[in-house]
């Protein structure tokens, strides 16, 4: 039955996709959508926790005919990416601009996920990536929420592209190793690969994978694509397609390359991941746009999902199996809440810009002038975010630090180094991601300003709602969630490390004298704990007449809109910390049309550098351009130079074949 449905969503999706084409029945797309979205989820849910069974499908390359199964770990990612897909396409719309076109791009991209969670067949596999990659381009690029959309999205496609012909290269060298493109050929001689080239291939599909999940140095294609479409598109991006990039890494360096070198592959992935969330969280929390700000964040949470990967490579070569289950766990636990709650606060921004025209995070007084259940669902992605209990957040970063706090259970001191400075690296992350989501809650929906916002849209107020409810819905329910890893744990690691994660309500890194929370009983007793400070307030207001009286502004009257903390104060404490690392700028220019001592305008601007443009992106901008100008001969129209040129390969060809 599971296949059944997973089919039904192909039809629809491929079906509405090819609809939207067309510019007609948008409604009945967006529909076909969000059901194709809903019957794959209903697919996963049936099919946990054993997968789904395999099937061969129409369809062949190189004479091998293409197979498709979706394992426990795709299903677990699919399901919970598919929430906001579902939510995005169907509730909630994206800008109003090339609407048909974005929803062609969307159902691309939903496509192109399932083939990478699903297709057994490197080709396919390939195939998918792309259509997986140029979907989320078109969804960008035809919603023209951006006067210029190109350059970010040529940018992104380059860095992807980047990651492609590294992906290539290494689905290559399996498929060489093991004589086959099929994915079980590469899981039966991925143990026979020499150190070297399964370093090499483990570093190759690193750079493959990281380019869509923002790994150093290519989260810098997030912001400024991000920031080119809708909240809508950031849902789908960093959801579903976020989740498939994981699942493709984590398959590829737990299933494809089971070599005996893994720890030391292991300790490279952790390095990378904890460099990744750091940097990319410090860009966050100075981005003044939702959308910038949200994309940075997809790609921290991205990094510490890859980070944990790496803690079970480690665990796994030291014959640590239980501890190598449970950092596999964790993460596909950190990616399920993160996709729900980044979902939520990328359609929160979508009814921000609705009501007040644009996406920055500034003063407005939302909260008091929108619907309760939309700054509800917000409140709870927000918190899970930012790591507060009792969210899915929450829960799933405790499981990160509980997990890499066990590595003194390795044998060798470098690796409990390493995962002893990652667990450092990560409460950085974690201090500078609170932050930063008080910054866009506190000032994006619950600050008050001269700006009187219009109102959200009632299908964007109960997706956040829902989507919202969702995250504590997994964290309160997480003893009965885990229940469902369990047996593909076993199967990878030869343990089942999800059933040892939770005592009854009870959540505990393996065993409850390490450490133990329960986000089951805490959505009961913080409520009732709450109940005494709101006691202590009724008590002292009785009887007693409150008094209120404005902020000492030097003997004048405040303004709101000029005393309010903007989003630029609340981060420049940090940006001027690390300025080593943000490089800031900050310009002032005063327009006078004529008259040098009559200003009539006065424009600020400010910004921060990013780390790997100008030394390694920019240089390679112009040498491609360099060599286009070379290269321009080709097309100078002479047709003597042509035949010259024919001749000189003709010449060439003949030698190599005399050579022979």
């Amino acid at each position: 039955m599971a296949n059944e449905l997973l089919a039904l969503t192909a039809l629809l999706w491929a079906a509405g996709g090819a609809l939207a084409l067309t510019g007609r029945a948008l409604g009945l797309v967006r529909a076909a959508l969000g059901l194709g979205a809903i019957a794959a989820i209903a697919a996963a849910i049936m099919a946990l926790p054993g997968g789904t069974a395999e099937v061969t499908l129409p369809l062949s390359m190189a004479g091998e005919r293409f197979g498709f199964r979706i394992s426990p770990a795709a299903l677990w990612l699919m399901g919970f990416g598919l929430a906001p897909a579902a939510c995005a396409t169907w509730l909630a719309s994206p800008v109003v601009a090339g609407r048909g076109g974005w929803l062609f791009g969307a159902a691309a991209s939903l496509l192109g996920a399932l083939g990478v969670f699903g297709l057994q067949n490197a080709g396919g596999f390939l195939i998918a990536w792309e259509v997986m990659s140029l979907g989320g381009a078109v969804m960008i690029l035809w919603e023209q929420a951006v006067l210029a959309p190109g350059e970010p999205v040529l940018f992104m496609l380059g860095l992807l592209e980047v990651g492609a012909v590294a992906l290539l290269l290494a689905l290559l060298g399996l498929a060489t190793n093991s004589g086959s493109l099929d994915f079980i050929g590469f899981a039966h001689a991925g143990g026979l690969i020499a150190g070297a080239l399964a370093a090499a291939i483990g570093v190759a599909l690193v750079a493959g994978f990281g380019a869509k999940l923002g790994l150093l140095p290519f989260y810098e294609w997030f912001p400024a694509a991000y920031g080119a479409g809708s909240g809508a598109s950031g849902a789908i991006l960093s959801g579903v397609v976020l989740n498939a990039a994981y699942f493709g890494l984590a398959r590829g360096l737990i299933e494809w390359l089971p070599a005996p070198g893994g720890y030391g592959l292991g300790i490279f992935v952790v390095i990378v991941g904890v460099l990744s969330a750091i940097l990319a969280t410090l860009y966050a929390f100075q981005q003044d746009d939702w959308r910038g700000l949200l994309g940075f964040s997809s790609a921290e949470n991205a990094a510490i999902a890859v980070t944990t990967l790496g803690a079970s490579l480690m665990f796994r070569a030291d014959g640590l199996g239980a501890l190598a289950g449970l950092a596999w766990t964790v993460s596909l636990l950190h990616l399920a809440g993160h996709a729900l709650a980044k979902g939520t606060l990328f359609l929160t921004a979508d009814g921000v810009f609705a009501a007040t025209g644009g996406y920055d995070i500034r003063h407005s007084a939302f909260a008091r002038r929108t619907a309760l259940v939309f700054g509800v669902g917000a409140l709870f992605a927000v918190m899970s975010l930012a790591a507060m209990p009792p969210q899915a957040g929450f829960v799933s970063e405790w499981f990160v630090f509980q997990t890499l706090f066990q590595g003194f259970h390795l044998a060798g001191m470098g690796g409990r180094l390493v995962l002893a400075l990652a667990g450092a690296g990560l409460a950085l992350t974690a201090a500078v991601a609170f932050a930063t989501f008080v910054k866009l809650f506190g000032i994006g929906i619950l600050g008050a300003g001269n700006h009187v916002p219009g109102r959200v849209r009632t299908g964007t107020a109960v997706a956040v709602a829902v989507l919202g409810l969702l995250v504590l819905a997994l964290a309160v329910g997480m003893p009965v969630w885990l229940r469902v890893l369990a047996a593909a744990a076993l199967g990878l690691f030869g343990a089942a490390a999800p059933a040892l994660m939770h005592a009854g309500p009870l959540l505990v890194p393996l065993t409850a004298s390490f450490a133990f929370i329960s986000p089951s009983l805490l959505v009961i007793v913080m409520p009732l704990l709450a109940l005494i400070p709101v006691g202590l307030l009724v008590a002292s207001h009785r009887g007693r007449q409150v008094r209120r009286a404005p902020v000492w502004y030097g003997g004048t009257a405040p303004e709101m809109a000029r005393t309010a903390t903007t989003a630029l104060t609340f981060s420049n404490a940090l940006r001027t910390f690390y300025s080593f690392i943000y490089r800031p700028t900050a310009e002032t220019t005063r327009e006078t049309e004529g008259r040098e001592y009559f200003v009539t305008r006065l424009v600020f601007s400010h910004d921060v550098a990013p780390l790997f443009g100008p030394w390694l992106f920019a240089p390679t901008i112009r040498l491609v351009g360099a060599l286009s100008e070379w290269l321009r001969a080709l097309q100078s129209g002479r047709l003597h130079f042509y035949l010259g040129l024919i001749g000189f390969l003709l010449v060439v060809i003949l030698g190599l074949s005399l050579v022979r």
